[in-house]
């Protein structure tokens, strides 16, 4: 792998996905980030520095994304890391909020990777954020932890038809440093506590991570838990 690589951040104006392309703009790398408002990703990518482009992705609008994406590339690497939060019961169903979730979190995601699958080294990498609820559902995640179970499946099969292009996903904990989390005392205590690190996640451990399924060459098709063994209790 060379210093001079090249990498996109989808969902990078704002919390961790914003941490991610600071961290590569600092080491030199060609970043571009994107978030839905083309205005507002030019600006964050001014405010990462280091010749960091900006442009507007709307996961939710998959019919799109060959035209926005078109001028984007060649690609060593992929960060998917836009997220939305959706309270959503079997009870009370949002139809609507459930099909916005899953159309931009797995059509989304899926699309974004065939627009770009031919500008993708295959010496690269794809990395795809999930969530801890696929594995621990709470009240009103039912969507979440279905989507989130659908990132799983979804890097086994982009593993398999992509190869030798490496897919990964990251399952994160509950970020206490976070701008979602920051502040939210009383949550982020009762995590703690029960976390056997006794230390809530930081969102330069998530970078770390995605920085490890980047880097090393013979991680492939795999789930990482970045929670401080929260999920052992």
């Amino acid at each position: 792998m060379t210093d001079a690589q090249r990498i996109l951040v989808v969902g990078g104006t704002s919390g961790i996905g914003r941490e991610i392309a600071s961290r590569y703009a600092g080491e030199g790398w060609a970043v571009t980030l994107s978030g839905r408002d083309a205005d507002r990703a030019g600006e964050v990518a001014a405010e990462v520095g280091g010749g960091a482009t900006g442009i507007a992705v709307d996961l939710s609008r998959p019919d799109d994304l060959p035209a926005v994406l078109a001028d984007v590339g060649p690609l060593d690497h992929l960060v998917l890391a836009a997220i939305t939060r959706d309270a959503n019961t079997v009870r009370e169903y949002d139809v609507a909020a459930a099909t916005y979730l899953v159309t931009m979190k797995l059509v989304g995601y899926t699309a974004t990777v065939h627009a770009l699958r031919d500008r993708l080294s295959t010496a690269g990498s794809i990395v795809l954020f999930g969530g801890l609820a696929k594995e621990r559902p709470y009240p009103g995640s039912t969507t979440v932890s279905t989507v989130n179970g659908g990132v799983s499946g979804m890097v086994r099969t982009l593993a398999v038809q992509l190869a030798p292009l490496r897919v990964n996903a990251l399952h994160p904990g509950i970020v206490g440093d976070s701008p979602f989390w920051a502040g939210k005392d009383a949550a982020t205590t009762a995590v703690r506590e029960r976390t056997p690190t006794g230390r809530n996640v930081a969102m330069a451990d998530i970078v770390d991570a995605v920085d490890f399924l980047i880097r090393n060459r013979s991680v492939n098709g795999v789930d990482l838990f970045v929670d401080g063994g929260w999920l052992l209790q």
